[in-house]
C-alpha cells in the first residue's frame, strides 16, 4: 500500500560566507581606561526555561580531546521503541491546507492528499503516525513497516527539497525494494555531505526499525512521550572537534583560563558550544567587557592571538567570547549557518539577549555597556539585524557592533517574504522611526577587492559594497557613532587582523 509523507530535506542551500580589509577613519568608540576595576558588573533579565537551565554544563576546555567515535554499527542487539498516535481527520486536512497556503506541497500534491483523506472518511479508518527510537535515537526517515497498511510490496512517499535559489520542490518517490531505498537514503545523507559513519549509522537504524516494526520486537511508548524537539534524541553521527580551525599549541599555552559551555535554546533546538576565555589575572571581583564573535569554529582560534595582546600590554583586559554549533554538529557547508544567522536572525537574537548573555553575567562580572558583539558576512547580516533591533530588549548586553561584510543579498535568496523584507532592511528595521538617535556605537567593514567573490549570488541585489556603502550612507546621515573602514583584501582575509585592531583601539591598555 502506498503511504504518503512528507518532509523537508534542505539541500544546497546558500553559499557560507566570511570578513573585511583598508581604510578611512580611527576607530571612534569609547576610551576604555583600567575598566576592570571601575565599573560596576551588568545584571540582565535571564529568560531561560527550567529546561534550559538544567541542561547547561560548564566545564574546562575539552576541544583538545581526541574526537570520539560514536557509532555503534558493530552492535548486535539493539533496543527498538515506538509511539504511535492517531491523527483525526480534520487535523490532517488542516496540515495539508496549511502546507498548501505556504507553498510547500503543489497544487498536484494537494489534491492527491485530499482524495486520500475523502478516502480514509469513506472508509472511517484511522490515520497513524509514529515516532520510532533505535537505542534511544531517534529515526528519521519513513519507517515502511511502521504504517499498519503496508504489506511489503512498494515503497512510496512525497519529499519537498529545496533548490540553490531557495526554491520548493515536491516530487513523489517510489522504491520496488528495501534495498533501493536504503541505497537512496546513503546518496541523500551522502548529498548533504554526511560522514560514512552517519551514513551507516541511518542506514543501520533504518534496517533495524524495519525489522523491529516487521516482526512486532519492539516496546510500546505512551502516547505523548517522545518530545521531537529534544536533541538528545538525534542520531550522535560522530565528534566534530577537527573541523574547528586553531592553533594547537597555541591554545594549549591558555587552556587553563578557558571555560567551555554547553548550552540548549529551546526556541531554535539547537544546542552551541560558547568558548570563555577569561583574561590575564583574571580576577573575579573585578568587572570586564565581553568581546562576543559568532562564528565560533573559526573566531575561537583568534583567542590566543588576542589574548596576547593583553599580555603585552597592548589591549585592556576583556573576557573573549565565541559561539558555534556543539561538537556533534558537522559544518554543512553554511546552510545551517545562514538559516540561523540570516533566516532566523529573530531567533538567534533572541537567544544570545535573553538567554546565553544573561548567563554569562551570572557567571562572570560583565561591563554590558561597553561589550562587544561581532558578525562578519551571514554574521554581519545577523549583527546588523541585532543593533537595529536592540531597542525592542529590556536586557541590554552589547554597546558595540561590528558588522562585517554584510551579506544583505542573502536575505533575498531564500523564499519566505514573511519573514524577509527589503524595505525592512533598507529601513534598519525601523529603529530610527522609533528613536531619534542611535545609542550604540558601530564598527562597518567591508574588504575592497571582496564583490567578485560571490559575483554569482547578488542576482540582481546590492552588491556586498554596494549595500555596506548605503548602509553607511544611512548611519552618517543618523549622525550614529560610526567607525567606517576599507580593508585592501578579499571577504575573509582581512578578520585576524581587524579583530586585533579593533581590541588595541576599542579597549585600549
Amino acid at each position: 500500500m502506498k503511504k504518503i509523507v512528507t518532509f523537508f530535506l534542505l539541500l544546497a542551500m546558500i553559499l557560507p560566507i566570511t570578513a573585511c580589509n583598508q581604510s578611512t577613519e580611527n576607530f571612534s568608540v569609547a576610551q576604555i581606561q583600567d575598566q576592570s576595576q571601575t565599573v560596576s558588573p551588568t545584571k540582565l533579565t535571564n529568560k531561560m526555561t527550567e529546561n534550559e537551565r538544567q541542561r547547561v554544563d560548564k566545564h574546562e576546555l575539552t576541544l583538545l580531546m581526541e574526537p570520539k567515535e560514536t557509532t555503534n554499527t558493530e552492535q548486535t542487539e539493539h533496543k527498538v521503541s515506538v509511539e504511535f498516535s492517531t491523527i483525526s481527520i480534520e487535523e490532517w486536512r488542516e496540515n495539508v491546507e496549511s502546507d498548501h497556503d505556504l507553498n510547500l506541497i503543489t497544487d498536484e500534491d494537494y489534491e492527491t492528499a485530499m482524495e486520500e483523506i475523502r478516502s480514509y472518511e469513506e472508509k472511517g479508518e484511522n490515520i497513524y503516525s509514529s515516532y520510532i527510537l533505535v537505542d534511544g535515537c531517534l529515526v528519521q526517515y519513513p519507517v515502511p513497516y511502521a504504517d499498519p497498511n503496508y504489506d511489503g510490496g512498494l515503497i512510496a512517499f512525497t519529499i519537498t527539497t529545496m533548490d540553490e535559489n531557495g526554491e520548493l520542490k515536491t516530487e513523489e518517490l517510489s522504491f520496488e525494494s528495501f534495498e533501493e531505498y536504503l541505497d537512496w537514503i546513503r546518496k541523500t545523507n551522502a548529498d548533504f555531505g554526511d560522514s560514512d559513519e552517519k551514513i551507516e549509522q541511518d542506514v543501520l537504524h533504518m534496517q533495524v526499525a524495519n525489522e523491529a516494526l516487521k516482526t512486532g520486537d519492539y516496546e510500546i511508548l505512551p502516547e505523548g512521550t517522545i518530545n521531537v524537539g529534544d536533541p538528545s534524541l538525534y542520531l550522535r553521527y560522530g565528534d566534530y572537534r577537527s573541523e574547528w580551525e586553531y592553533e594547537r599549541e597555541a591554545v594549549e599555552a591558555i587552556q587553563d583560563s578557558i571555560d567551555e559551555i554547553s548550552i540548549y535554546d529551546e526556541e531554535m533546538n539547537t544546542e552551541f558550544t560558547v568558548h570563555v576565555t577569561l583574561p590575564p589575572d583574571y580576577d573575579e571581583s573585578k568587572t570586564y567587557p565581553v568581546f562576543f564573535l559568532t562564528d565560533g569554529i573559526w573566531r575561537f582560534g583568534n583567542h590566543p592571538e588576542l589574548r596576547k595582546l593583553m599580555e603585552n600590554g597592548e589591549a585592556s583586559p576583556v573576557i573573549l567570547v565565541s559561539m558555534w554549533y556543539s561538537y556533534n554538529t558537522p559544518y554543512d557547508g553554511g546552510n545551517t549557518r545562514y538559516f540561523d544567522l540570516v533566516i532566523n536572525r529573530d531567533k538567534l537574537l533572541n537567544f544570545v539577549t535573553d538567554n546565553l548573555m544573561p548567563y554569562l553575567t551570572e557567571n562572570y562580572n560583565i561591563d554590558c555597556v561597553n561589550s562587544t558583539l561581532y558578525g562578519h558576512s551571514d554574521g554581519g547580516v545577523f549583527t546588523h539585524y541585532a543593533l537595529f533591533n536592540s531597542d525592542k530588549f529590556d536586557n541590554q548586553p552589547f554597546g558595540h557592533y561590528i558588522i562585517g561584510s554584510p551579506a544583505l543579498w542573502g536575505l533575498y535568496n531564500y523564499n519566505d517574504h514573511e519573514n524577509i523584507s527589503s524595505d525592512d532592511v533598507l529601513n534598519d528595521y525601523g529603529y530610527f522611526d522609533r528613536n531619534e538617535k542611535l545609542s550604540k556605537s558601530v564598527f562597518l567593514c567591508a574588504g575592497a577587492q571582496e564583490d567578485p567573490d560571490y559575483a554569482d549570488s547578488y542576482k540582481g541585489h546590492d552588491t556586498t559594497l554596494e549595500g555596506t556603502a548605503k548602509l553607511k550612507e544611512r548611519l552618517e546621515a543618523h549622525g550614529a557613532d560610526l567607525t567606517y573602514k576599507l580593508y585592501d583584501s578579499h571577504h575573509y582575509q582581512y578578520i585576524p587582523e581587524m579583530l586585533a585592531e579593533y581590541l588595541k583601539e576599542t579597549y585600549p591598555y
